[in-house]
C-alpha cells in the first residue's frame, strides 16, 4: 500500500479535522465536511481515515480500500484524504490531536464530527482534553440534534457553546469552544450502507 504524504499546512491556516473509519465513506461524510468548510470558514478539511475504531467491535475493511473509496468520495479541491493516524501510529483521537499540535505550530485546527458522535463523545479517550484544546464543530445528523444537545459533553460544556451564526470565528476562539451547526441533513450512514449490502459486506468499487 502506498501511504499518503504528511499533509501540508502553514501557520495561520484554518484546518478542519474529520476523523473516522469511513467504512464505507459516503455522501453524508461529504455533506458534513462541506458544511463545516463553509460555515467555519476553513481553508481545508482533512479526512483522517483511522486504521481501526476502539469503540467498535467489528474490524473495518482494509485501510487501503477505505482510503481509495474516500478519495473517490471527497471530490472537492479543499478536501484531502490522509492515513495520518497510520503514519503516526496513534490509536486514539486524543493522541492524534496531541501529535498534530506539535507538528503544526500556529495552524488553527478544528475538530469536526457529526451530531451522532457527540452523543457518545464522553466515552472517547481523554474527551475533555479534546474539548479543552481544540475547537469542535458538530454538524447536524438526521434525528440526532436533540440527543446531541442533551449529551454528557454538551451539558458539561454548555457555557462554552458558540451560536451557529458565530461558527465562522470558531477556529480563532479560545478553547474550550464548540458549536452545533444545524441545517439540512442527509439520511445516510456507513452502518446503514453495510447492512444493506449482501451479507453485510460493504462495496467499495
Amino acid at each position: 500500500m502506498v501511504r499518503s504524504r504528511i499533509p501540508f499546512a502553514l501557520p495561520g491556516m484554518r484546518i478542519g479535522l474529520f476523523g473516522g473509519s469511513f467504512d464505507p465513506p459516503h455522501s453524508g461524510h461529504l455533506h458534513v465536511s462541506l458544511e463545516a468548510l463553509k460555515r467555519c470558514r476553513l481553508d481545508r478539511v482533512w479526512w483522517l481515515v483511522s486504521p481501526c475504531n476502539p469503540l467498535k467491535q467489528d474490524a473495518p475493511a482494509p485501510i487501503s480500500e477505505r482510503l481509495a473509496a474516500a478519495r473517490r468520495c471527497a471530490l472537492h479541491p479543499r478536501l484531502m484524504v490522509s492515513d495520518l493516524e497510520l503514519e503516526l501510529g496513534t490509536g486514539f483521537t486524543s493522541e492524534t490531536l496531541n501529535a498534530l499540535k506539535s507538528m503544526y505550530p500556529g495552524v488553527r485546527f478544528v475538530w469536526i464530527m457529526g451530531a451522532d458522535n457527540l452523543v457518545g463523545f464522553h466515552l472517547w479517550n481523554d474527551w475533555r482534553w479534546i474539548l479543552e484544546n481544540f475547537p469542535v464543530a458538530i454538524v447536524s445528523r438526521p434525528n440526532q440534534r436533540l440527543r446531541a444537545a442533551g449529551s454528557v459533553a454538551a451539558r458539561s460544556y454548555r457555557r462554552f457553546r458558540l451560536a451557529p451564526e458565530d461558527a465562522g470565528i470558531l477556529a480563532l476562539s479560545e478553547t474550550p469552544c464548540w458549536s452545533l451547526l444545524e441545517g439540512p441533513t442527509l439520511e445516510i450512514s456507513s452502518s446503514g450502507i453495510r447492512n444493506r449490502t449482501l451479507g453485510g459486506i460493504a462495496r467499495y468499487a
